[in-house]
């Protein structure tokens, strides 16, 4: 068992409501939104989580109920490129298929009062002070600009600053490099991944897989590493070994996606992300702390853990 002199509460009941509908206008579909939460207590610190390209509110599971049960409420919108919606690869929203997805956070940001009182119980209970924003590959990307990541424009420049003050940390999980070595398929087609890091000033955990290759990279697994490297203070980056894009099997076990499954891995995940959001979000807490600690003094490591 990994970690395990890492002091982690124990899991509590966790209730559940889905699909909690806001309104979009200019959408073109309301935007379906799951949320789990803890059953019980109250100041709960907010997770908004940015699903991988094609997945939904229903994926990611194997973090989604670890964090409702270790005291976080968790936001999961569904984008509009999820295969539950089947739109059309020619459909015209398309090209700004990346903008709607960094809109979908923020309308979920703006609608808390309707989502928390969609669920029955938790009324009262969220703590807007605390929120922190999460993704992993697409979902990385769309949440990285909430942390202030931007996109380049043609001629290199940075566009919009998207970034949010409500959110005062992030986890990014399998979040692609810059935009230079880019495959010659990816740089026609999604021009929005050609990212600038250098004013990403909220802090942050980066998780990267020293396996992760992907095919939108010329490069190899340290495309991944980037936005640690490229990033001003305040983050950690996390690299797994022998982890490929999935981590382990975070969209969920025994789905295609699941090309390098270990439950240690995703067990791994778990608790430091639970670790580092928890001191992220509360000041005085030593939840971080101790779990870099425990990493770095496993003799048998599944990653190793830098900060900056």
């Amino acid at each position: 068992m990994v970690m395990t002199n890492v002091a982690m509460s124990a899991p509590t009941p966790v209730v559940s409501m889905k699909p909690v509908v806001l309104s979009a206008p200019g959408r073109g579909e309301d935007l379906q939104v799951g949320v789990s939460a803890p059953a019980a207590a109250g100041d709960l610190p907010i997770i908004v989580f940015s699903h991988g390209f094609g997945w939904s509110m229903n994926g990611y599971a194997p973090l989604a109920d670890f964090w409702a049960a270790h005291g976080f409420v968790v936001l999961q919108p569904t984008h509009l490129d999820s295969r539950t919606l089947g739109i059309p690869a020619e459909d015209p929203r398309t090209p700004r298929m990346w903008r709607f997805r960094i809109e979908d956070l923020k309308r979920v940001l703006d609608g808390l009062d309707v989502l928390e009182a969609s669920v029955p119980g938790l009324s009262g209970r969220l703590d807007r002070s605390r929120i922190a924003v999460a993704g992993h590959s697409w979902g990385a990307q769309t949440a990285s600009t909430l942390l202030g990541a931007r996109v380049l424009d043609s001629d290199g420049v940075p566009g919009e600053d998207m970034s949010d003050p409500r959110v005062k940390a992030g986890v990014l999980l399998a979040l692609p490099g810059l935009g230079d070595d880019l495959t010659p398929f990816a740089a026609e087609n999604l021009p929005f991944m050609k990212p600038s890091f250098d004013n990403m000033i909220t802090p942050a955990l980066i998780v990267a897989g020293d396996h992760d290759q992907s095919a939108l990279s010329t490069r190899g697994p340290d495309w991944f590493t980037d936005p640690y490297t490229y990033s001003p203070e305040s983050k950690s980056l996390l690299t797994l070994f022998g982890a490929e894009h999935s981590l382990g099997g975070i969209p969920g076990y025994e789905v295609a996606e699941t090309t390098d499954e270990s439950f240690a891995r995703v067990a791994l995940i778990q608790r430091l992300t639970v670790a580092f959001l928890r001191s992220a979000l509360h000041s005085g807490d030593t939840s971080w702390q101790a779990a870099a600690t425990a990493l770095r003094e496993d003799p048998n490591p599944l990653g190793k853990l830098q900060s900056k």
